[in-house]
């Protein structure tokens, strides 16, 4: 089977033999007309020309865009595509911890369901270690409740997408429902496991935190933020490690009894800004 240009190319050769038969055989009668049809021998070639230089032009406006929206594209994910999605929260015990980040920090930040938000395969309470390979492997329950271990109860959290404004927006969060002030102690509950701590993946999640915390030392500081027990922010952050889930009984445990324990609440609701 033949090309379009291969069948274009026939074309115009049958009509380029036509056409100067027919100026032969009537020359000698209409010698003007040879300039006539010696034109009209071009019209096929110059409309080839122009139909290839017009596809030439459009093929060309497709690439550019094609790339452009490309680098659009590289742009719009190179924040997310550097920073690690998992972050790991120590706020007190971690039935609290779950429920204002899967309940209430959509609502926070004007969005819907938390899942659609912000979380893409994981949202778990369980315990982590701020020692490291140093710690116990895989300890259970009443091991941690012993507070022998040095693990943290935490909420895990794997983001949907990781970027730096989601991810300074759930830090905020974190220091707005609990005291960061109260060295492994939150109310009621005492011992390292009840440790303000933020489990980082990386530099730029460390970093993150660090900003945060920075900004709301100075906003206590400055009398801006005055619903913490002490002056001073004791938030611990350390690079993540092991993460060991709770039993099933202990996932989503204030969303299945509404009425259960909870010692959080909100100490503020807007992050302070400098005036």
């Amino acid at each position: 089977m033949s090309t379009r240009r291969e069948f274009e190319e026939r074309s115009q050769h049958t009509l380029e033999t036509t056409l100067a038969g027919t100026v032969r055989l009537h020359k000698h009668k209409h010698i003007t007309s040879s300039v006539n049809f010696q034109t009209a021998l071009k019209w096929p070639n110059r409309r080839y020309q122009q139909r290839r230089s017009q596809q030439q032009t459009h093929n060309n406006t497709l690439t550019t865009d094609s790339q452009l929206q490309q680098q659009q594209k590289k742009k719009m994910t190179d924040s997310s595509s550097t920073m690690s999605a998992k972050i790991a929260f120590g706020a007190g015990c971690y039935w609290g911890t779950e429920k204002y980040f899967v309940k209430d920090f959509p609502k926070m930040i004007g969005k819907g369901s938390s899942a659609d938000v912000y979380v893409q395969e994981e949202v778990k309470v369980g315990f982590m270690s701020p020692e490291g390979e140093k710690a116990m492997k895989n300890p259970s329950y009443r091991q941690v409740c012993s507070g022998t271990t040095g693990h943290v109860e935490v909420l895990n959290v794997e983001l949907k997408e990781p970027t730096e404004e989601m991810m300074e927006q759930l830090i905020r969060f974190f220091f707005m429902f609990h005291d960061p002030t109260t060295m492994n102690r939150q109310g009621n509950d005492a011992g390292t496991q009840y440790a303000s701590v933020i489990f980082v993946s990386d530099a730029q999640q460390e970093a993150i935190a660090k900003k945060c915390i920075a900004e709301l030392q100075q906003a206590i500081d400055d009398k801006v933020v005055t619903a913490y027990t002490s002056p001073n922010v004791s938030t611990a952050v350390v690079p993540y490690s092991d993460f060991y889930a709770a039993h099933d009984e202990y996932q989503e445990y204030l969303m299945n009894n509404p009425t259960g324990y909870c010692n959080h609440r909100f100490r503020f609701k807007q992050w302070p800004t400098k005036a």
